[in-house]
């Protein structure tokens, strides 16, 4: 099967949803002209293969048209036009939500109406009309608000009419919308609420709001916080050039949050028509929605919504096979990424780790600081953070307490940088050659290395990450301290660290919730941001630029040294494994499809400010079907039991931690074979 016709190629296979926001040529007034323009945008946006295109408020009439709203002559151009686009729409894949001013009953509503391959599967009327400074909307429009379980005509038809709509496409079932229009989200208690209650994991927005000053930013808190609380995607579409300007300016504006996340806006202030896309991951949301009991809680609370709506059925045509994926994916999920708010971002991720440090030294009245310096990344930025604490209490650095530990396999060049860091950060430097005592160790075990055999299995391995941490511990005994520990959350997720007296053990795990490629960049922010001395800096970037090892293992007659990610994976890989794993719960075939084409973007403004970019630019889909089936194993099955026994350590990221008193609990004895066999029946190991 070609990687065309594939299902796990297929975007829709994993529960996306093409999103696009529309503003289309419009003139004041002119239905015909402003049905053709919906139309053109909505032949554009069906060669882009858009599932669910959003238009302005009232678009088909124009929205500035003042007392115009109630001439009989334009209202029944309206209703002519909607036909117009309805047989338009019949060859087009993307359900179509527009503006429209429809009668029934003697009253005006204000509505969206929506359209589906020559079909208009219902209309909702807007349930909060503005009647305040320029606005004077309930001079024309009834308010909808109590419009439930009614029809309307709309050219000899009926269709379903009032706020207790929403709409689910039936082949693709997380793909269900619901509607508010303008107004409706500046209220308190926005009506799109109960559709989110309802099972609706979009919402859509159809807006004029004239633009003001400031007001742009007004509606990027509204839409951020309704995809946030409301859990959902929320896609946003309001009037542009070509409203009246009498007395108001408009600006166009376009954009789609997901649960709190920008994902696209529109260019503002365009006089061509303009589509605005993205793909939605309703898969994300569904499954945040699972996790979070506050959502269930409040829809139980609420009667159980999805019992007051009608759902309206549809079947969707989307184009099957690989288009893409018009969405950006970071590579780096646990590295800051808000240019803006970088600088912010990075103080804060370094000093919860400084705070929670501080506080349990001051709970222990702790006299030292141990701490085992290997001169890479993690014990590094360990040394930092403990640094900065004695620095934020005014303590001299001097009672931290530093050991650098060589044993069989260390180089000359992380000794090296040991020595420089702990000398340029003053702190209490010692050396201890732990050698002797493996080798007496290896003896008393009748290890065939004390023979003089080159046998370098994990007991050789242990019995040195052993005595370190051994050592470690009967050092704070001796200088009434506690050792800080140096293993990160990449390790704990991987199991890469040695259980009980090992890395894995210590009194405090200060890095226990940052990741190996967190680590990397917050040590880099340290040195950019003059966090410490010129010196510090030269030394912080010289371990930066060290390949990463635990040297347990000598290096071989070519000179290689043990690198743990010809072992276990590159760690940008694990990390972005772990991230979707562990915060959003995602399949790992899903994670595979958002992996594969994370490394196939490289479009400017992927990455982070300033963070270097992976060395290779591609992973194929072999190589991450491959790396994630064994980060699964290590994950699910083979890890655990060192999870269950974590020493206390502050949670950094919102992508999660893995002590079992915070974000994660698992039984140490589970099995992988579930996931196992969902990545092996789900993902080809080609993409040819």
């Amino acid at each position: 099967m070609s990687a065309q016709k594939h299902p796990f190629f297929d975007m829709h296979t994993h529960g996306f949803v093409r999103v696009a926001t529309s503003t289309p040529t419009t003139r004041t007034a002119d239905v015909a002209y402003n049905a053709q323009g919906i139309i053109e945008q909505a032949q554009m946006a069906h060669e882009s293969h858009v599932d669910l295109l959003l238009y302005p408020e009232l678009c088909l009439s124009s929205y500035a048209l003042d007392d115009l709203h109630i001439q009989a002559a334009l209202l029944e151009a309206v209703e002519a036009e909607i036909e117009t686009i309805r047989a338009a729409s019949e060859d087009l894949t993307p359900v179509l939500v527009i503006g429209a001013p429809l009668r029934r009953g003697g009253r005006i509503y204000n509505c969206a109406v929506v359209i589906a391959q020559g079909e208009i599967l219902g209309a909702v009327p807007k349930s909060y009309l503005p009647n305040y400074r320029e606005f004077y909307e309930k001079r024309w429009f009834a308010r909808g608000n109590n419009c439930q379980d009614l029809w309307l005509t709309v050219n000899g038809s009926e269709i379903p009419f009032g706020t207790d709509l929403i709409f689910s496409a039936n082949n693709l079932p997380s793909f269900t919308f619901g509607i508010e229009i303008c107004e409706d989200f500046w209220s308190p208690v926005q009506p799109g609420t109960m559709a989110a209650l309802a099972g609706a994991t979009i919402l859509l927005n159809l807006s004029a709001s004239n633009i003001t000053i400031g007001k742009s930013d007004e509606r990027h808190l509204l839409c951020r916080a309704s995809s946030s609380r409301n859990v959902c995607a929320y896609a946003y579409s309001a009037s542009g050039f070509g409203e009246s300007t009498t007395d108001l300016s408009w600006d166009g504006q376009g954009m789609v949050y997901e649960l709190g996340d920008l994902m696209i806006e529109s260019v503002r202030f365009e006089l061509k028509p303009e589509l605005c896309v993205t793909d939605i991951d309703t898969r994300r949301i569904l499954n945040e929605r699972m996790r979070m009991g506050t959502f269930n809680d409040a829809a139980e609370d609420m009667g159980r919504p999805e019992d007051a709506f009608r759902t309206i059925g549809f079947d969707h045509a989307c184009k099957a096979g690989d288009i893409g994926l018009k969405r950006a994916i970071r590579r780096f999920p646990f590295v800051p990424n808000r240019i803006e708010k970088l600088d912010e971002d990075c103080y804060e991720a370094f000093n919860i780790q400084v705070d929670a440090l501080m506080r349990r030294m001051q709970a222990t009245g702790a006299k030292s600081l141990i701490i085992g310096i290997s001169g890479g990344l993690d014990s590094t930025h360990a040394l930092i953070v403990a640094a900065k604490a004695c620095d934020t209490l005014g303590l001299p650095r001097s009672m931290i307490r530093a050991y650098t530990m060589p044993g069989f396999a260390t180089s000359d060049g992380t000794k090296a940088n040991a020595w420089k860091l702990m000398e340029a950060f003053e702190v209490t430097a010692e050396e201890i050659d732990i050698r002797p005592a493996a080798r007496q160790m290896l003896d008393d075990m009748n290890h065939p290395f004390a023979d003089g055999e080159p046998v370098h299995d994990v007991t050789f391995e242990n019995v040195q990450a052993g005595l370190r941490t051994d050592y470690l511990f009967r050092l704070a005994n001796h200088h009434k301290g506690f050792v800080i520990g140096t293993g990160d959350l990449s390790e704990l997720a991987l199991g890469w660290c040695t259980y009980g007296v090992g890395d894995q053990m210590s009194h405090y795990a200060v890095n226990s919730g940052v990741p190996k490629t967190l680590i990397q960049y917050l040590i880099r922010w340290t040195t950019r941001t003059s966090q410490f001395s010129p010196v510090c800096d030269v030394v912080l970037e010289e371990v930066l630029g060290t390949e990463i090892s635990p040297e347990l293992v000598p290096a071989d007659a070519a000179g290689n040294i043990q690198s743990t990610e010809s072992i276990i994976g590159p760690y940008e890989l694990n990390d972005f494994f772990l991230h979707h794993v562990l915060r959003w719960g995602q399949q790992p075939s899903h994670v595979a499809f958002l992996c594969w084409h994370a490394w196939k973007q490289i479009e400017a403004g992927q990455w982070p400010h300033e963070f270097p970019e992976s060395g290779k630019n591609q992973y194929d889909l072999a190589e991450i079907r491959g790396w994630l089936e064994k980060f699964l194993k290590r994950f699910f099955q083979y890890s655990q039991f060192k999870r269950s026994a974590l020493p206390n350590g502050p949670k950094v990221s919102s992508g999660g931690a893995l002590s079992p008193r915070g974000d994660w609990r698992a039984p140490s004895d589970a099995v992988a074979d579930v996931w196992l066999a969902e990545l092996r029946a789900k993902v080809p190991d080609t993409e040819g």
